[in-house]
């Protein structure tokens, strides 16, 4: 199902819980890792997915979507619209509820795919900037 309205995403974010960050980065200047701080301080757990980075015992860092061993509410993609698919299978395979595709990243078969496997999609939109619009209460 696709999300479009503000109200369908904001129930997304609302029920949403565990977050797991595809392509997050280390770096603190990327958007993957900026977005990841402000979910967490905004009370989402974190799952940061990436398959070359070192975690710390205060955060892991996960190789794939599989390795986590958390319920994931939302797949949130920092990767390349042609990467798409692959994240979709994946997010398929461990029972995701939504995916999220980045703002900038547009992949409508692998969309309609996640869509039609059961999965909420937000496409082309940031978790963060999307929070902060939405749910301005709590997105001080």
């Amino acid at each position: 199902m696709r999300l479009t309205t503000d109200e369908e995403i904001r129930q997304l974010l609302q029920e949403a819980q565990h977050v797991a960050i595809v392509g997050w980065s280390p770096k603190a200047d990327r958007p993957s890792h900026e977005v990841a701080a402000y979910l967490k301080a905004h009370g989402y757990m974190i799952y940061p997915v990436n398959p070359t980075a070192q975690g710390t015992p205060e955060q892991p860092v996960f190789a794939t979507l599989s390795d986590i061993q958390a319920p994931i509410d939302i797949v949130d993609v920092f990767r390349r619209a042609e990467d798409m698919p692959e994240v979709v299978e994946a997010a398929i395979a461990i029972g995701a509820k939504a995916i999220w595709i980045q703002l900038g990243i547009v992949n409508e078969e692998a969309a309609q795919h996640a869509s039609e496997a059961g999965l909420k999609v937000v496409m082309d939109r940031c978790m963060k900037i999307e929070h902060q619009r939405l749910m301005p209460s709590s997105a001080a």
